[in-house]
């Protein structure tokens, strides 16, 4: 581009040869907006490839059990039972295009403006829970309406979370103890905010990989060990407080001896997961999807699947978040860059662990929350943050593969 600009005075150089370039520069940045249609993949590594791939195959899969599980809800509650599918693919679409801007932007460039989207989204976080700005469903005010786009920073901002968890941590040695105190109290904000909401779920997955970055970047054992204690009586002193999360606890523990109150989710859910049996009752067939199980386009998502698609299929699924979580072990130690390294374990915890916990909860494994399963679940937001995470795992696969190293003589190396 610049070199057309420097030549433009040239007589040789026609104004229809420098439309034309110029329209060639814009349909390639444009395509590279489009996973399908990127043309740079091929020249990526095999460990992006195989994740860019990977998580298409999520998403598809996702959006194929979405349809499913919301068709018959939408088909009653808005006499379309396209809505909510339909709907879910204008996000995906908006997702995806961040996706692949993350996925060709240095990761320098990411980390670095990622304390901005920590003070933006922490503020919206605490909107939500001004009355008359915060939009309340389940007796939880977790969104602000902007129109009719509903916005819930507290999804939004886990991406970012690891992002500058990964930088304060990866870099702790060298910063002073202003700025180390700063970062964990503006961490502590994030978190107190989010379980005001309330929304115990999300904090406690917050809390955990932000915790879990700080064990991967070698930090003290009495900071760790004093923040699992610190964050364990926080847990404890909200489920005494909220008698909506006391209960459920206690639900988890016998779900069967109040299934009509309670227990009634978890019930339904273990009903749903159980009558899959070995191959499903078969794509689209769910019975307690009917009316049955609540919320099952979100929060019970995974029993609706094992029930159209049985063991065989959740195994399948339990296997691609097996093979995510090894590829994302394997750029988090191909990658010599410590920050790096720091997003590459973060992403790797939030995706899966978001995952496992959905389905410890759709299972009976975990007391009841309500906390979606990325790709699958309804909802625009979850469906950003997780792609964003997803690309974040790329961007870092690309640059620990691609990286060239230089010999310029003996015992000494330089990384471009």
């Amino acid at each position: 581009m610049f070199g057309v600009l420097i030549q433009i005075h040239h007589p040789k150089i026609s104004i229809y040869t420098i439309i034309t370039l110029f329209k060639n520069i814009e349909v390639v940045n444009l395509r590279r907006l489009i996973p399908l249609f990127d043309d740079s993949v091929s020249e990526w590594a095999l460990e992006a490839r195989l994740l860019r791939w990977l998580t298409l195959v999520w998403l598809f899969v996702g959006l194929i059990m979405l349809f499913s599980a919301s068709y018959p809800v939408a088909d009653v509650r808005q006499d379309d039972g396209l809505y909510y599918f339909k709907r879910q693919l204008l996000w995906v679409l908006v997702a995806l295009i961040l996706f692949n801007i993350v996925v060709n932007l240095p990761l320098r460039k990411l980390v670095g403006v990622s304390h901005w989207f920590i003070f933006l989204l922490l503020g919206l976080i605490f909107l939500t829970l001004v009355p008359g700005l915060g939009k309340k469903a389940f007796d939880a005010s977790r969104w602000i309406a902007l129109g009719p786009i509903p916005i819930q920073p507290s999804e939004l901002i886990k991406p970012f979370l690891v992002l500058q968890s990964a930088r304060v941590f990866g870099q702790w040695e060298q910063l002073s103890w202003r700025v180390r105190l700063t970062w964990l109290g503006i961490f502590c904000l994030v978190i107190l905010g989010i379980l005001a909401q309330p929304n115990l779920s999300t904090t406690a997955l917050c809390g955990m990989t932000i915790w879990l970055i700080a064990l991967a970047a070698g930090l003290p054992y009495r900071y760790l060990g004093s923040t699992a204690v610190g964050g364990f009586l926080l847990a404890v002193l909200s489920i005494s407080i909220k008698e909506y999360q006391r209960k459920r606890v206690m639900s988890f523990i016998n779900p069967w001896a109040d299934a009509t109150g309670d227990g009634y989710q978890l019930v339904q859910s273990l009903l749903a997961v159980g009558s899959g049996g070995t191959w499903g009752g078969g794509f689209g067939l769910s019975q307690q999807k009917l009316f049955y199980l609540p919320i099952q386009d979100t929060d019970f998502i995974f029993a609706v699947f094992a029930e159209e698609f049985g063991f065989v299929g959740s195994v399948v699924l339990l296997l691609i978040l097996g093979l995510f979580a090894t590829l994302g072990l394997i750029v988090a130690l191909k990658t010599t860059h410590p920050i790096h390294r720091l997003v590459a374990i973060g992403v790797t915890i939030l995706m899966v662990g978001q995952s496992l916990l959905h389905i410890g909860v759709a299972t009976g494994a975990l007391p009841t929350t309500g906390l979606p399963l990325p790709m699958f679940s309804y909802g625009g937001n979850s469906m950003i943050a997780s792609l964003l995470a997803a690309g974040l795992l790329i961007r870092v696969a690309r640059e620990s593969s691609e990286a060239e190293v230089i010999p310029l003589r003996r015992g000494r190396r330089n990384k471009p």
